[in-house]
């Protein structure tokens, strides 16, 4: 799920359509879901990972279509596995629909959790799109692999979009399924309580002390050059919190103000996600104690200089 934010990071601006089963490398093919818009690129990525016996990788939203096309497109294989990356309902509840199919079992990310406590007023306003109904029959933490014939998925644990979030390593490929933690096509929305800033930062970190050549991300094309993407990645977001710093000592206190100052000209269908995104920058700098607020920092709430 993308970011309301509008940086030109894209290595490859092909966007994946969604008319079949594409082989996109030796190992890896890709069907998009029918479930385009401005938070999803295209639609989701559902990877097919292997030949004869594969695995599936993120069959996408609640979607019988989608699902009906996929399992005409692997007549005659054996789906091994069904993975998911994390529990967000572009993401995960096409597994069960999958599953149902085929009795094959469910693995990966741990069921839908948040960063911190929630108020009644927030559940339905900051986590809309949780998948609290996924269920999964393992699993998965950081290193646990699941395997095939000529393929392997290991898990690589990177908290921040959500707090569950994995992304899966085939090492066969030189390759990393990134779900939605690095996408080509936009930043990320790091949206309270379902992620954090702080974790998504380090998970960004985390990354870039990997080896892999090519990420696959959930939305959108390859990310062909991680290192390099990865680093501009972090500047970007070094970048908005410096701007979201100076909108403070120039006296806004609110979100919604800092959003209207920074996000000009912004699509309206995106100022939630901006609104989320600051949110999550100024919990960040409150925790660090570069910004303060009065309890628990909200959509709502003000917000000064420390």
């Amino acid at each position: 799920m993308a970011d309301a934010d509008e940086i030109k990071l894209t290595f490859d601006p092909s966007m994946p359509r969604a008319e079949c089963l594409e082989t996109v490398a030796p190992l890896i093919r890709r069907r998009v879901a029918p479930n385009g818009g401005p938070f999803t690129a295209s639609g989701t990525c559902t990877y097919v990972i292997g030949q004869g016996r594969v695995a599936v990788l993120d069959p996408g939203p609640d979607h019988p279509g989608h699902i009906d096309a996929l399992l005409r497109d692997l007549s005659g294989e054996t789906i091994e596995a069904i993975v998911v990356t994390h529990t967000h309902r572009d993401h995960s509840p096409g597994a069960r629909l999958l599953a149902a199919r085929t009795g094959a079992p469910i693995l990966g990310c741990g069921l839908h959790r948040t960063a911190r406590d929630l108020t009644d007023a927030e559940v339905p306003r900051l986590d809309a799109s949780a998948d609290r109904d996924h269920d999964p029959d393992r699993v998965m933490a950081e290193g646990d692999a699941v395997t095939g014939p000529g393929w392997t998925l290991v898990a690589v644990e990177t908290p921040g979009h959500t707090m569950n979030h994995l992304a899966f390593a085939l090492p066969e490929a030189e390759a990393l399924f990134s779900g939605d933690h690095v996408m080509a096509w936009s930043t990320t929305i790091v949206a309270p309580p379902d992620g954090t800033m702080r974790a998504y930062m380090a998970s960004l970190d985390k990354l870039r002390g990997r080896t892999e050549s090519i990420y696959w991300p959930g939305h959108g094309g390859p990310v062909r050059d991680p290192a390099r993407f990865l680093r501009g990645l972090a500047g970007h977001r070094r970048q908005r919190e410096a701007a979201i710093r100076g909108r403070l000592a120039a006296g806004d206190e609110r979100v919604a103000e800092i959003v209207a100052a920074i996000y000009q000209g912004l699509d309206p269908r995106l100022k939630g996600a901006a609104a989320l995104s600051v949110l999550a920058h100024l919990e960040d700098l409150v925790g660090r104690g570069l910004a303060r607020t009065e309890g628990t920092p909200s959509l709502d709430g003000t917000f000064a200089p420390a």
